[in-house]
Parts: C-alpha cells; structure tokens; sequence
C-alpha cells in the first residue's frame, strides 16, 4: 500500500518532525505538559505538508490538469521566448504553505528544456515573483496534440528549495508526479495562446493538481488552421 507522504520530502519529514517531537517531549517532562503543545501542533503542520493524496485523473486527454494545488491568482497573456516561442496565456497558481507542494504533470509528453534559474525570495503573490525569483522551467513537448507547453517552479519567500525529478528527454505522463516546491510558492503553467480554445478556471479558483482542468486546447487542423480537441 502506497504511503500518503511525498516521496521528495522523506528526509525534511524525519528531521523536523522528529527534532519537534523531541523537543515536545523534553518541553512536556522538564517545562509544563501545555509546553508541549506548539511544537506537537508543528509535527502535526509539517506531517500535512509533505501529504501526497491519490488524485483521480480525468480521462479526456485534451484538457490540461493543474501542475500544483492552490489558488489561481493570475490569467494572462504574455510574450514567452524561452520554449513556447510566441504570444501565450499564462495561468498562475499560488501555494500557501497549508496546500499540498507536490507538482504532477498537465499532460503527458517528453521533457525537452529544463533551465534552472537563481533569484530573489519575493512572496509568491507579488507580481515580481514570477521574473525575479528563483525558478526552474520544464518545457514540455506533446506530441498527441503537437504542442510545446511550459510548467514553471517558482520559490517564495519561504519555499527555498525547488524539487524536480526529469531531465532532458524524459518522458512524463498525464497527471504524474515530478516534483514539489518547499514550503509556499509558486507554480505557472504557459500555453500557446492560439491553442486555447476555453479556460475553464478563474482567478480566486481553489486547484488540485492532477484534478483539477485549468483549459480545453485545440489540435492543428490539415489545412493549417486549429479545431477543438473535445
């Protein structure tokens, strides 16, 4: 039976929470039993962080998943040179330290960039964060539906340390599980415009990775131009 704890976390979860439990232990014998309570309350936090729930996948291929659990903060369209190479939309997701860090893959396909970047620890929610923080982008070809996509990490002003397990030529599937993000971040996912053809989230919308829909592409048609995938 698959243990319900991340398995990029183990390490963090046996040194904090075992240090928290010592000390509850060593406040409850050598302070006052009630001494005990802040650092048990702790084991407990730190315990949910690490939390892997089972997700059920949605079967209908041509909806991009959620990368990360949180909240939408921004839906936008931007200029992106670094993978996708044209006019895309951008859904960002925040993750407060009370959601689950794990991030999974929006749908499946083979790894062609990952480019780490160092930065400054600006909380995940000022729009500086996004350009300035520390971040590691994964671009990702699906060739199902001949579309290149960007899923990117981005550390918060707690969250210092960005987790991902692929590398160049890796191949991930749909709703699989890759990485995570520390405690509180940042998580985006960019997509050529032109192949949106409905977003089915909006700002302020509670996300579950590998649940949750975030938008509906279009596939290229034989005369150049796009169709639905639904």
């Amino acid at each position: 039976m698959r243990l319900p704890i991340s398995p990029y976390g183990i390490k963090e979860l046996v040194i904090f929470a075992g240090g928290l439990l010592l000390l509850a232990l060593a406040a409850w014998l050598y302070i006052h039993p009630a001494a005990a309570a802040v650092p048990a309350i702790l084991v407990i936090w730190v315990v949910s962080f690490f939390r892997d729930p089972a997700r059920a996948i949605p079967a209908d291929k041509s909806d991009l998943l959620a990368p990360a659990d949180g909240t939408v903060a921004d839906i936008e369209e931007i200029e992106d040179s670094e993978y996708v190479g044209e006019r895309a939309l951008r859904i960002g997701i925040f993750l407060s330290v009370f959601n689950v860090h794990l991030n999974r893959a929006p749908c499946s396909g083979t790894v062609e960039m990952i480019d780490y970047h160092k930065g400054s620890f600006h909380d995940a929610r000022n729009p500086k964060a996004g350009a300035e923080n520390e971040a590691l982008t994964m671009g990702l070809f699906c060739a199902e539906h001949d579309i290149r996509l960007v899923v990117r990490q981005i550390a918060g002003l707690i969250a210092r340390r960005i987790v991902c397990r692929l590398e160049p030529g890796s191949v991930v599937g749909r709703g699989q599980r890759y990485g995570m993000i520390k405690f509180g971040s940042r998580t985006e996912l960019i997509i050529p415009a032109e192949r949106v053809d409905k977003v089915l989230v909006e700002i302020g919308a509670k996300v579950h990775a590998g649940e949750t829909i975030l938008a509906r592409i279009t596939r290229p048609d034989r005369e150049g131009g796009t169709e639905s995938c639904a």
